[in-house]
């Protein structure tokens, strides 16, 4: 049974919420989006996460204009780059966790691959981890570098500012971007340990037993 936009709009603002609540966002950052059959909905710009009315968020025509609501995200053609390339996601989470964040500013990683696979709902939710370069906010070149990158994956860091993770559903898209702020945080915490992560043929494994 496919979810009605009142509905949408609803779920939206309850897990917002519940990502505020536990420290994923501060202030007005971060923003989140779900795909519909003319166009998508998604948070209005300078709206806590907290604080999301489920009337006031905002709806976009897939060329980007505004049909109702709060002014949109200004963020919000970085969510349309996303469903531009990958059709089959329903919902993009975007936010600026302080582990995903640092992490991000991190010269040494490699940027076909963020993180290690440190455990298995990683690799199952989040998998591989590109970064996207710096761009300055509002730059149009970002939708362009983030739909590029999303063309093999579903999460992606964007250098020095945060997360994108897209999912088949608004639940998968905030399930993936919490994984990946809690695998971020984990990096942090086992970095100068000696750390036994999954073999290449244990991540094959999860991959054809879960694929994404």
């Amino acid at each position: 049974m496919t979810d009605t936009e009142t509905q949408l709009r609803e779920r939206i603002a309850v897990l917002g919420k519940s990502l505020f609540d536990r420290g994923y966002g501060v202030g007005s950052s971060g923003n989140i989006s779900v795909r519909l059959d003319d166009g998508i909905l998604i948070t209005p710009t300078n709206t806590s996460m907290g604080r999301i009315d489920p009337a006031r968020i905002s709806k976009v025509a897939p060329d980007g204009s505004h049909v109702s609501g709060d002014k949109p995200s200004k963020e919000g053609f970085l969510h349309l780059g996303v469903y531009a390339k990958r059709p089959e996601m329903k919902a993009v989470v975007h936010l600026h966790s302080t582990y995903s964040v640092a992490l991000s500013t991190l010269a040494a990683q490699d940027p076909a691959a963020m993180l290690p696979p440190i455990t298995a709902y990683y690799v199952m939710r989040v998998g591989d981890l590109p970064l996207v370069p710096y761009f300055p906010p509002g730059d149009r070149g970002l939708a362009d570098a983030v739909g590029a990158a999303m063309e093999k994956a579903h999460a992606v860091l964007l250098a020095n500012h945060g997360s994108v993770v897209a999912g088949k559903s608004l639940e998968e898209a905030v399930y993936g971007a919490e994984e990946l702020e809690e695998t971020a945080k984990l990096f942090f915490l086992l970095r100068g340990e000696k750390t036994s992560f999954l073999s290449f043929a244990e991540v094959a494994e999860l991959r054809a037993r879960f694929p994404s």
